[in-house]
């Protein structure tokens, strides 16, 4: 009889904990497993059996209920006890959460079900919900807080902050689990996790990996001209992703650099300023390795992040990173692959630039052994299974 994992998260295939989600599926599916996706919205299609998780309706009830009592993943009840009774029927061997916040998915619920089970529990971190009162990123916030009883939120107002609330009931519900595996995607957030409630728990860490037959150098992909071209990623463009700090950049640089930023809204476009090339976000993997490849260098100007799946894109394509110290992103890559800047310093950013681009290191092929060496999804996410089947010996 084929084992079973049941993965849960926000999306499906879709963004980057989406398409995470989707390689340790097929990792699975390889290696002889049942594989099953129960996610909040935003879904492609799947090597994984797909079970969506409430309605649309559902989202902006869980949405209006969180901005209104603060109180995220507290909501879709009905939704949750119709996924409890999926998992019920399908009798998974493990199950393991992703991202379980962004409104769609009752934790109390699912929490309450999953700790009177012999269920092998594995819970990636993708940021640090789990172990805060509110927040995804503190860092954001520089708020410490979390490491000793959340209170006086700094991002809600006083009429209408839980975080002590949300923080006592995630602790008592997440510690409560006697079999859970907790799997930050870098040693930064792993640091975190040792220093968080939930520090008793088994915390092993597993970088991210991806596809390196899709992300890759092509032949020819640098165009020949007098142009330096650097490019942004992201799937979202908020500011904490430092887009300000991206359109400071482009009065600070001369003509001879050409910005590109992929991954913005619609709406966002009629405010890209003049000389930045602005891309919406796309789910056509093609274009974004063309894109990669035809840059001279990538650029992360992020405030706020765990370990950022498009800095091993664009390693994998020979393109070198610049990276803001946030989080785990510096650990993607070392000197002869990039360079650190610290947070905010959008001169030590253009000086960045100005180095890789005007350098006569070939850094295209020390970017791709480090992709191969380090972030081959293969390797990476066969560390999952693994691990599932450690567990189950166990």
């Amino acid at each position: 009889m084929k084992k079973k994992l049941l993965q849960i998260n926000v999306t499906a295939n879709w963004g980057s904990t989406g398409k995470i989600v989707e390689a340790i599926g097929k990792s699975a599916v390889e290696n002889g497993w049942e594989s099953y996706i129960a996610y909040g919205r935003m879904g492609n299609l799947s090597a994984s059996h797909l079970i969506k998780v409430g309605s649309k309706m559902d989202n902006y009830i869980h949405y209006a209920y969180n901005r209104l009592f603060d109180k995220e993943g507290r909501s879709s009840v009905q939704a949750t006890k119709i996924l409890v009774k999926q998992i019920i029927a399908i009798k998974p061997d493990i199950v393991q959460l992703h991202n379980i916040h962004d409104h769609y998915l009752n934790y109390q619920i699912l929490f309450e079900y999953l700790n009177q089970t012999n269920i092998k529990v594995v819970w990636t971190f993708h940021d640090c919900w789990a172990f805060t009162g509110h927040c995804y990123h503190f860092v954001q916030q520089n708020c410490m807080k979390w490491k000793t009883e959340c209170e006086q939120c700094v991002k809600r107002n006083k009429f209408v902050d839980r975080s002590r609330e949300n923080f006592l009931l995630k602790k008592s519900l997440f510690t409560g689990n006697k079999d859970i595996t907790i799997v930050p995607c870098s040693e930064w957030m792993g640091n975190l996790a040792k220093e968080s409630f939930l520090k008793e728990k088994r915390i092993q860490v597993i970088h991210n990996g991806v596809d390196l037959n899709t992300f890759k150098v092509l032949p020819n992909g640098r165009k020949n001209d007098r142009k330096f071209r650097i490019i942004a990623v992201s799937n979202v463009w908020q500011p904490y992703k430092g887009i300000n700090d991206i359109f400071k950049l482009r009065e600070m640089l001369s003509d001879d650099y050409e910005l590109t930023v992929v991954g913005l809204a619609k709406k966002q476009l009629k405010t890209v300023p003049i000389g930045i090339r602005g891309i919406t976000r796309t789910q056509n993997v093609q274009e974004l390795v063309k894109l990669y490849n035809e840059a001279d260098v990538l650029i992360n100007p992020t405030y706020a992040d765990t370990f950022p799946t498009i800095n091993l894109e664009s390693l994998a394509c020979g393109t070198p990173v610049i990276t803001y110290r946030t989080g785990g992103s510096p650990e993607a890559i070392d000197d002869k692959t990039g360079i650190v800047v610290e947070r905010g310093d959008i001169k030590m950013l253009q000086e960045a630039i100005e180095t890789i681009c005007t350098s006569n290191i070939d850094y295209s092929v020390n970017c791709r052994q480090r992709a191969e060496k380090y972030f081959n999804k293969d390797d990476r996410f066969r560390e999952y299974i693994d691990l599932f089947n450690q567990l189950l010996r166990q």
